[in-house]
């Protein structure tokens, strides 16, 4: 059994699926005593595969397999270790995994590169714990914003102090931060999450961009009242108009290429069985992954929800909660990585990702490119995530062609 088999990528993700909060429901979060363990397992696979390692401030596993000359720049792979809560056990890990097989191939053959290949085990992509998600990436970038250590988990304890028990220092994270020059690109294999490369019947495929999002708040006002008392016809029902509301967000992203909106989340107030609602609260998620798309659809959508809403007698407020521009992965790097699927005897389409991923964090630093692999139904976030051992031995094969044919394309 090689390094890159797929039956070996899959038992190690066991492995790491094993370290749990949770008993019965996959659960790691960042700082946490499952995270110092998966950790540990993750850094004892690197030394095995012949790597040095060691770990940043904000708890980043790093391990280093040097090139012909030591100290040079490096080509990063990886992907993230932490999980949102009853998560799957392939997002990130399958990424982790690959590359350090990867690795382990070029040490079991006795190659060295010209340059250094690192691969980078991210303590947090999630932001599960704080809310603030790409922690590991954006210290490594060199864009971690201070301001997130006041941030506090759900029992009230703050990243700082989180942090500090952990061992770390938060005063040392700016330690954690790559310079350009030392960096050639960062390349990072990861389950597709969506439904796409099954169905093209494809196992692999190159990623375009990463989308930009923007999720919303609207609060709908109108009158709250007696169900029974009060005529249909005098009603300002805000369920109601926010029923309306929802459908044009659906109907606002249909039917245009590479845009999605979604409404996750709805609460009505005040929620009694017996009085019409006077206050519902949703959210709106918009993802393109072109930002002029994006920005088009949001503003026409707007106009339709303060349409619907003067129509119906209400009222509605909007608050942008989050904003990302869109990142586009490199297109030399993109045809390096379908020239290594092409060696592989594969056809790997070129998508887009919908999901936010550590690459879009490490774009300040170097160039960065993608890989997916097929995950069945496309299903993710969840326990039914899954990956054969097929396509997760092809994901690490092209990984390894990419790496092995790696030109550098910094200026």
């Amino acid at each position: 059994m090689t390094a890159l088999s797929g039956a070996a990528l899959l038992d190690r993700i066991d492995a790491l699926a094993a370290i749990t909060a949770e008993p019965g429901r996959l659960t790691r979060l960042y700082l946490t005593p499952e995270h110092r363990r998966a950790s540990d397992l993750v850094a004892g696979w690197m030394r095995e595969a012949g790597m040095a390692v060691a770990e940043d401030a904000v708890g980043n596993v790093i391990g280093r397999y040097e090139g012909e000359a030591p100290r040079g720049p490096a080509l990063l792979l990886g992907s993230h270790l932490d999980t949102v809560r009853d998560a799957g056990k392939y997002d990130g890990m399958l990424g982790v995994v690959s590359a350090i097989a990867v690795v382990a191939e070029l040490n079991r053959q006795g190659r060295r590169l010209p340059f250094a290949v690192e691969v980078v085990g991210f303590a947090d992509e999630e932001g599960t714990r704080f809310q603030s998600t790409l922690i590991g990436s954006r210290a490594v970038a060199g864009t971690f914003d201070p301001a997130v250590l006041d941030a506090r988990d759900a029992d009230g304890v703050t990243l700082a102090d989180a942090m500090r028990a952990f061992g770390l220092d938060p005063a040392a994270i700016p330690t954690a931060a790559r310079r350009p020059q030392d960096v050639l690109a960062y390349a990072e294999l990861h389950i597709e999450q969506g439904p796409v490369l099954e169905s093209l019947g494809q196992p692999v495929g190159v990623v375009t961009a990463i989308a930009g999002a923007t999720r919303m708040a609207v609060t709908v006002t109108g009158t709250a009242g007696h169900a029974g008392t009060v005529p249909m016809a005098l009603r300002r029902d805000a369920l109601a108009a926010a029923a309306e509301m929802v459908l044009a967000v659906e109907e606002t992203a249909a039917g245009r290429d590479r845009l999605v909106g979604t409404v996750g989340r709805i609460e009505a107030m005040p929620g009694a069985t017996n009085v019409i609602p006077g206050r519902v609260r949703f959210t709106i998620d918009l993802r393109a992954d072109t930002d002029p798309v994006r920005a088009e659809r949001q503003a026409a959508l707007l106009e339709r929800l303060h349409a619907i809403a003067e129509r119906r007698g209400v009222t509605i407020a909007t608050e942008v909660l989050h904003d990302s521009p869109a990142v586009a992965c490199h297109p030399a790097l993109m045809a390096q990585f379908a020239a290594a699927a092409k060696a592989e005897g594969l056809d790997a389409p070129e998508l887009p990702s919908g999901a936010g991923h550590d690459a879009m964090a490490l774009t300040p630093l170097a160039p960065v490119a993608m890989l997916f692999v097929r995950c069945e139904r496309g299903i993710s976030h969840n326990p039914a995530e899954s990956v054969t051992a097929e396509d997760a031995e092809a994901g690490a094969r092209v990984l390894f062609r990419f790496v092995e044919t790696f030109t550098d394309v910094t200026p």
